[in-house]
C-alpha cells in the first residue's frame, strides 16, 4: 500500500478534482483506493458525496464532536454506540479519541463506500480543532510522550489501520494549501506526493514555498527521531516524504498552437520555470530517484494539462468522475442538451485520467 497526497500551497489549481479523478481512475483500472478528506474546507467530501447524506453523518456525530467523545459514549447504550459505528464516520469523529487524549474507537467505522473500488472518509469542517493539538503537542513529541507521537501519526496510523481491515493498495490524502501544523505531519509522513500547477507566476511561489517548508519540516523530524527511542520511531514511516514531481492543471490552450504544449507564450515561460523552481528548492534527497527528464517532464505530458471548462462542476453535481456524467442516470431535464452535445468530450477525459494515471504510477514505482 502506498500513501499519496496531491498539494499546492497556492490554491484554486484543481487540487481537489485531480485528487477525485485520480482515485477513481486507479479504482477503474483495478486497484482499491481509499480517499481520506483532511482539508477542513471539505471539498473532496462535497464532490463525492450527496449534501444529505453528509447532513446525516455530521448530525449523528454532533454530540461527540461539540460534548467530547468520551461523555457522549457514556450517556448511550451499547447498542446505540454500536449502531453509530457500524456506519461510516467522518475523519474528525475518528480522530476525535487521539484530540481528547483518551482511548481510541473500540473498532473503525466502515468507509463510504463510492464504487466497487473506492471508498472515503469524510471530512468535517471541525477538524481544525484537532489541528490545534497537533500544533500544541508537537514539543512533547521532543521527549517522546505517548500522546504527542500518536498526534502527530494519527492520520498515517489510520491510513495503515484502515488498510489492514479493507485491503487499500492507495491511500490519497486530500489536504487544504494551507502550510499549518495538520499538513506538515500529513505530507512529511505519506509516502509521496505532487503538485499540480498552474503555468503562472504564483504557481512558481507555491512551488517555492513547499521546497522551504519541506526544508523545515525534514530537519524537524530528523531531531525528532534522534531523540525518541527506536520503539517510537516505529510510529513513523521508515524515510521521509518523497516528491513524485509536477503536472500542469486546468491550464488554458492557446487558441493559435505555435507554442510547446499549445500554451501562450507567456504561460509556456512559466511552464518552463517549473522545473528550475523545484530543482532549487525542493531538497535532491527528496528527489533523487527521479531522472533529469522525469524531473523536466509534467506528469502525463499534456494529457489532463487544459482546463474541462464546466466538466469538473458537473461531475461535482452528480458526485461522478468526468467521463461518467453523460451515462448518468438521473440528469436534469437542463443539463441533457448540454451533455448530448458534449458527450464523446465527457467520456474522452477517462483516457486522458489513465494516461496521466499511468505515468504517475511509474513514478510511484520508484519509491
Amino acid at each position: 500500500m502506498k500513501i499519496l497526497s496531491v498539494f499546492n500551497n497556492k490554491g484554486g489549481v484543481g487540487k481537489t478534482t485531480l485528487t477525485y479523478h485520480l482515485s477513481h481512475a486507479l479504482a477503474g483500472m483495478g486497484y482499491k483506493v481509499l480517499m481520506i478528506d483532511a482539508d477542513p474546507q471539505c471539498n473532496l467530501t462535497i464532490y463525492s458525496i450527496e449534501e444529505d447524506v453528509i447532513h446525516d453523518i455530521w448530525e449523528t456525530e454532533d454530540p461527540f464532536i461539540d460534548e467530547g467523545m468520551d461523555a457522549t459514549k457514556n450517556a448511550m447504550t451499547q447498542d446505540g454506540l454500536k449502531k453509530v459505528l457500524s456506519t461510516p464516520r467522518s475523519l474528525h469523529f475518528i480522530v476525535k479519541p487521539t484530540e481528547e487524549g483518551t482511548g481510541d474507537l473500540d473498532y473503525l467505522p466502515p468507509p463510504h463506500r463510492l464504487t466497487g473500488s473506492l471508498d472515503i472518509i469524510p471530512g468535517r469542517l471541525s477538524l481544525h480543532t484537532f489541528e490545534e493539538k497537533v500544533s500544541t503537542r508537537w514539543p512533547d513529541a521532543y521527549r517522546g510522550d505517548p500522546l504527542a507521537i500518536r498526534t502527530l501519526t494519527r492520520i498515517r496510523t489510520l491510513a495503515e489501520q484502515y488498510t489492514s481491515q479493507f485491503n487499500y493498495d492507495f491511500v490519497i490524502v486530500d489536504t487544504s494549501p494551507s502550510l499549518g501544523a495538520l499538513n506538515k505531519v500529513i505530507i512529511s509522513t505519506v509516502d509521496g506526493f505532487f503538485v499540480p500547477a498552474l503555468p503562472d507566476l504564483f504557481s512558481l511561489y507555491g512551488i517555492r514555498n513547499i521546497g522551504r517548508a519541506l526544508s523545515v519540516w525534514k530537519s524537524e523530524f530528523e531531531v525528532l527521531y534522534k531523540l525518541i527511542s527506536e520503539d517510537k520511531r516505529k510510529a513513523f514511516p521508515e524515510r521521509f516524504v518523497s516528491f513524485l514531481g509536477y503536472t500542469i492543471y486546468n491550464a488554458r490552450p492557446y487558441a493559435n498552437p505555435t507554442y510547446k504544449w499549445n500554451l501562450a507564450k507567456a504561460h509556456l515561460n512559466y511552464a518552463e520555470q517549473i522545473p528550475a523552481a523545484i530543482r532549487k528548492y525542493v531538497k535532491p534527497e527528496l528527489r533523487n530517484h527521479l531522472t533529469d527528464a522525469l524531473l523536466d517532464y509534467p506528469i502525463g505530458g499534456d494529457s489532463i494539462m487544459f482546463t474541462h471548462n464546466t466538466f469538473p462542476a458537473m461531475a461535482q453535481k452528480y458526485h461522478r468522475p468526468m467521463w461518467d456524467v453523460p451515462s448518468c442516470p438521473t440528469i436534469e431535464s437542463g443539463d441533457v442538451g448540454t451533455l448530448a452535445g458534449s458527450r464523446a468530450k465527457y467520456e474522452a477525459t477517462k483516457e486522458a485520467y489513465k494516461q496521466f494515471t499511468t505515468e504517475l504510477l511509474e513514478r510511484v514505482k520508484l519509491l
